[in-house]
């Protein structure tokens, strides 16, 4: 962001102008630091003219959202633009809004991204095992052995529930109707009775005959399931009389819903995914220089625009069909390049605070957690995230001579699931990963050392505050005398990394530096002595100035914008002035997690750019009576 001092309104007349105007916008909602726009159309230019903006941290598209990520001004930024244009529609229906490929890539996000963890875990585990068998032969038949691998291999097995339980929120529906009849299609009757169809029984439901499928590790079929199921629901319950909907429901659910997939949602939708994986397998197969060079080249720009969970049928299905997956062993070279990227920047860099950030984002990325490298260095630098490209083509390319594969499900592939290309019948798919990765680290490296990393493009919220008639020095400093002021940690809790942080808003450093914590109580107390300068409608978020200047946003949970205050109390109004200790707020942690969210809280120095110096204290766990950050002028 310049140094120029803008309005609020002139803002949101930019903003507006530059994503095409009244006609060109569906709605807009905000959060505690973004401004979210649907567009009927979307415009490539629009991000980099609105990212430039004074005033603006950065511009993204997202799930369908052209995103304004603008700090803790954003409430003001909204209230203007929601005056130039006719905003009334519901968060809800705006989601519903743009294009089908937005909205399935939204679907794909919000069923995939609470579990993944868990694949990934036991994708790990399957890496191990892999790994002691090479060094003994015996360990396959003990008992040790089996137990390790029905535990590896139980999230996949029983894939079909967990979607229940992340789709049917996604889709409002009642989640243990959608279990219950997920549950049903892994039951283990089922498989029986599907194999005997596959040995040429005839089994007919209705008289309509049965197929052959199976639904463990299937990803379609349950999703599509609880998708209808979402609307059959609550077609009943406008229906069916209160006094039996409780019973009545849940039962022609089950009895309607789980034939249904059976008989043609099923054999449909896993024709639809197995269709497209053979596609990628024939191009594999055929052509695999051009498979290598897009996956490896573009699979990291892929990650950035949020539709790399599209992916993940047609992989799974790789495995349920084949055993085996080319895309991940791709994936992991590409994923291998970012982190070479960032640690030629760590090796380059002078800057210890850039230093610092690049070596958080290099140990996420060993976990194959690539957006912290890509938001806090890459692409905050540009010309790493270009390198990091160009290398995990050219080593995706080099691999595909070896014709690489994936042998075990990896829910994040990169360095840790390696692992997974080792097979005794496929002796060169290793080695072909190895090379491939060798190139994908080291290249990008070289180019660095080379060329350089390029000037920072982070531009910071809260730096010049949108206020006329202001001279910026005064905003920032507030005529304090003070070279150094102590804050105190706002509630007790687990202190967390902002680089660790799910959310690359944040977790890049873009809002600014700071940390979050996980919290283990309720209540939100004042850090310091000030005014509350920003009240989120929804009370998710608070925006705080000390008497010396220094701006806080301690924003409560992740994407809790969307709980709509239930969870929250406030203690205090806009403009209140406070001191150290006051409750401000109360909320409540359980409820949120009830909702699938989470509690971890980012607590961001808004405007950390306006001091020399802001020292986060190296601690496991907040208090209150504990010092959290000393900013130095």
């Amino acid at each position: 962001m310049g140094g120029e001092v803008r309005d609020y309104r002139k803002l949101a007349k930019d903003i507006l102008q530059a994503v095409g105007g009244e006609e060109n916008v569906i709605g807009a909602t905000r959060c505690a630091t973004r401004l979210r726009i649907v567009l009927k159309r979307s415009d490539p230019k629009a991000k980099e003219k609105v990212g430039s903006m004074p005033g603006v941290i950065t511009a993204v598209e997202n799930n369908g959202q052209f995103q304004v990520v603008i700090g803790q001004h954003v409430g003001e930024v909204y209230d203007e633009f929601a005056s130039l244009v006719n905003i009334d529609i519901a968060q809800e229906k705006n989601e519903n809004k743009g294009t089908i490929l937005n909205r399935v890539i939204a679907t794909m996000s919000a069923v995939f991204a609470p579990f993944v963890y868990i694949l990934a875990a036991a994708g790990i585990l399957q890496g191990m095992l892999i790994i002691i068998n090479l060094f003994s032969d015996n360990f396959i038949h003990t008992g040790t052995y089996q137990v390790l691998s029905f535990i590896s291999w139980a999230p996949f097995t029983f894939l079909p529930i967990f979607i229940a339980i992340t789709a049917s929120k996604h889709f409002k529906t009642n989640t243990y109707i959608a279990v219950a009849c997920c549950a049903a299609l892994v039951s283990p009757t089922w498989a029986e009775m599907a194999a005997k169809i596959a040995d040429g029984s005839s089994i007919t439901f209705l008289g309509i005959s049965l197929t052959e499928t199976v639904y463990t590790s299937s990803v379609l079929p349950p999703l599509f399931l609880v998708w209808i199921l979402s609307y059959l629901e609550r077609f009943l319950n406008k229906r069916i009389n209160e006094v039996v909907r409780p019973l009545f429901v849940p039962l022609l659910c089950m009895v309607l819903m789980v034939p249904l997939t059976v008989l043609l949602i099923g054999p449909v939708t896993t024709m639809g995914a197995n269709g497209i994986a053979n596609g990628y397998n024939f191009l594999a197969e055929n052509a695999p220089i051009v498979a290598g060079a897009i996956i490896g080249g573009l699979w990291q720009a892929v990650v950035i625009f949020g539709v790399h969970w599209g992916v993940t049928p047609m992989v799974l299905a790789n495995f349920d069909l084949y055993g085996r997956d080319s895309f991940q062993a791709y994936q992991t070279i590409a994923v291998v390049a970012q982190i070479g990227a960032v640690l030629g920047v760590i090796f380059k860099a002078k800057s210890q605070e850039t230093r610092k950030v690049s070596i958080s984002a290099a140990i996420t990325g060993l976990f194959g957690i690539t957006e912290p490298a890509i938001y806090g260095v890459t692409l905050r630098f540009k010309r790493p995230f270009i390198f990091g490209c160009i290398s995990g083509c050219i080593g995706a390319i080099v691999a595909s001579f070896f014709h690489p594969y994936y042998f075990a499900y990896a829910g994040l592939p990169g360095p840790l699931t390696i692992v997974n290309g080792i097979n005794a019948d496929y002796p060169m798919s290793i080695w072909g990963i190895l090379v491939g990765s060798a190139i994908a680290i080291i290249l990008p490296i070289v180019l660095i050392q080379i060329f350089g990393y390029g000037e920072d493009t982070t531009k910071d919220a809260g730096k010049f505050p949108l206020t006329e008639g202001k001279d910026a020095s005064e905003l920032l400093f507030n005529n304090s005398n003070e070279n150094e002021e102590t804050i105190n940690a706002p509630f007790n809790g687990k202190v967390i990394p902002l680089s660790r942080v799910p959310d690359e808003v944040f977790s890049s450093g873009a809002m600014g530096q700071g940390l979050a914590i996980d919290p283990s109580d309720n209540k939100l107390y004042a850090p310091f002595d000030g005014t509350v300068v920003m009240v989120t409608p929804t009370k998710h978020a608070i925006g705080l100035r000390s008497t010396s200047g220094v701006e806080m946003l301690v924003h409560i949970g992740l994407e809790t914008v969307t709980l709509d205050g239930k969870p929250f109390t406030l203690h205090v109004e806009d403009g209140a002035k406070i001191k150290k200790g006051d409750l401000l707020l109360q909320f409540d942690r359980e409820f949120i997690q009830q909702q699938g969210l989470k509690a971890i809280t980012p607590v961001i120095i808004t405007n950390s750019n306006a001091y020399k110096e802001v020292i986060i204290e190296n601690m496991k766990d907040s208090r209150l009576d504990q010092k959290l950050f000393t900013v130095v002028k």
